[in-house]
């Protein structure tokens, strides 16, 4: 039953697209309060609450950490004691770590080649395969 301006949690899962469990656990993480309780006890929810899940799942995707995204939170809800160059800092962070990411992926993408290359993929034992003779012995590919 929706009070006025209050959602219970299913009616914010169905707003958001999340489910109930995953709200419960951003709680269980610090990412959302619920704004009060019904008379029966259930949690309710505001439409600065939405906003909030919208946010979370914006940063998400953009491969912020729930840790991340707290420290996000909580320069959104204090803007006035926090600079744009700190709000910054977390996108140039984020951006070097991702690119850490993606050369050790491209690193491993390309030894995986060259193992490849190396191996004729014939019908012979694998007692003789080059991919397995070079993981034994090769330290650096």
């Amino acid at each position: 039953m929706k009070t006025q301006n209050s959602f219970k949690i299913g009616q914010l899962a169905g707003l958001t697209g999340l489910t109930a469990d995953t709200i419960r656990f951003y709680e269980s993480k610090g990412l959302l309060t619920p704004s009060k309780r019904s008379a029966s006890g259930y949690r309710l929810y505001t439409q600065v609450d939405v906003t909030t899940l919208q946010f979370i799942q914006r940063a998400k995707r953009v491969g912020f950490t729930l840790d991340e995204i707290h420290e996000l939170l909580a320069l959104k809800l204090q803007p006035d004691d926090h600079t744009c160059e700190e709000v910054k800092q977390y996108t140039a962070d984020k951006m070097r770590e991702v690119n850490e990411k993606i050369d050790e992926l491209v690193r491993i993408r390309n030894s995986l080649q060259t193992l490849h290359d190396i191996c004729c993929g014939g019908n012979e034992s694998a007692a003789h395969c080059s991919i397995l003779h070079t993981l034994d012995s090769v330290d650096t590919l």
